[in-house]
């Protein structure tokens, strides 16, 4: 079975251990019918089987067994007769991968049972359990001060999620203004993150409406107490989610701003390949310029190296001196030339 713990409470104490649901039942039902008395079932990952176990014996709703088979449900309060369904979405950071896990946790809320399930690990409701037992007074509240510990216990939870991701926020800024190239697959990773945590939280702000609404219906002078603090912890919530809002605010101006630093830094890139290519032009004229200034008298040397017989002013006595004269020329014209273009 995945039943971790099941008890029946009295008059906010826990009073009776039963061995199974079964048992659960008829001890409940052995109960003094004062409204003073209900018992907590708490279960981690259950078969359809054992969900379907606890519906006939508690008689819950089909549509509410079914979410909870399933499971993958937005959180949301839903209401069937004098049955309260919630589902909820803890999360918590994990420091290692630096990501933010997303758990569910259901509560069937009856006038006399709470049924919790969870479907990870966390959060760790035998510490909540724990906390509720030490208080008896609160306790006494029955099914609805599970449920307000259970809330609490969630909304608590969120706080080192707000402190992992705001780290992570200031790690990405101080990598946008490095030029880490990687960063911009980053801020979508944690964009996503958000997102995805925003999800889990922004459902709670109706969900502590139509509770408030609930306990007004059912309300006694006792019950003052167990209203302020599920306000209290719906003004915690909204708070969490004024922080999401600014994070998600954050990394979008976080992500405009890379992309005007990666702008730049491709702008700064093409001027600096720009100037490379300017000054390679430059180079290769200078070095054309030289050669062809080289090439001229290196022309005339040649024709007149050929010591052919037969060639014009080849026993030239001038001839001499004309060539050389006429392979200075030809280098001073080029140079001049080349000089007037700016090439050299």
């Amino acid at each position: 079975m995945s039943v971790v713990d099941n008890a029946i409470y009295v008059d906010g104490r826990r009073a009776v251990e039963p061995t199974s649901l079964d048992h659960t039942f008829e001890e409940l039902k052995a109960c003094p019918s004062d409204g003073h008395s209900f018992c907590w079932i708490g279960m981690l990952r259950p078969g359809e089987a054992e969900v379907q176990a606890v519906a006939e014996e508690f008689d819950l709703h089909g549509l509410a067994v079914e979410d909870t088979v399933t499971a993958h449900q937005r959180p949301k309060l839903e209401r069937y007769g004098d049955l309260l369904f919630v589902v909820l979405r803890p999360a918590r950071y994990v420091d290692r991968d630096e990501v933010v896990e997303i758990g569910e946790v259901h509560l069937f809320v009856g006038t006399d049972f709470v049924i919790t399930v969870r479907h990870a690990e966390e959060p760790d409701l035998g510490a909540v359990r724990k906390r509720l037992e030490a208080d008896p007074g609160l306790l006494e509240h029955g099914p609805y001060a599970v449920l307000y510990a259970v809330l609490d216990k969630v909304v608590d939870d969120y706080a080192p999620v707000l402190d992992g991701l705001q780290d992570d926020i200031d790690e990405i800024e101080v990598q946008v203004f490095g030029g880490d190239p990687g960063v911009s697959r980053r801020i979508y990773t944690l964009t996503r993150e958000v997102i995805e945590f925003q999800r889990a939280v922004e459902p709670l702000e109706t969900l502590f409406v139509e509770l408030r609404e609930r306990l007004k219906e059912k309300a006694g002078p006792s019950d003052l107490e167990l209203r302020r603090a599920l306000r209290d912890v719906a003004d915690h919530a909204t708070r969490v989610m004024e922080r999401i809002d600014g994070f998600r605010t954050l990394l979008t101006n976080i992500l405009t701003v890379n992309a005007a630093l990666v702008g730049q830094r491709q702008n700064d890139e093409m001027a600096r390949m720009t100037q490379a290519g300017y000054d390679q032009n430059e180079q290769v004229k200078r070095i054309s310029s030289w050669a062809a200034i080289l090439f001229a008298p290196t022309l005339v040397a040649s024709i007149y190296g050929m010591n052919f017989d037969v060639m014009p002013e080849l026993h030239w006595a001038l001839g001499y001196p004309f060539a050389v004269g006429l392979m200075v020329l030809l280098g001073l014209g080029l140079y001049l030339s080349f000089k007037r273009r700016g090439w050299l």
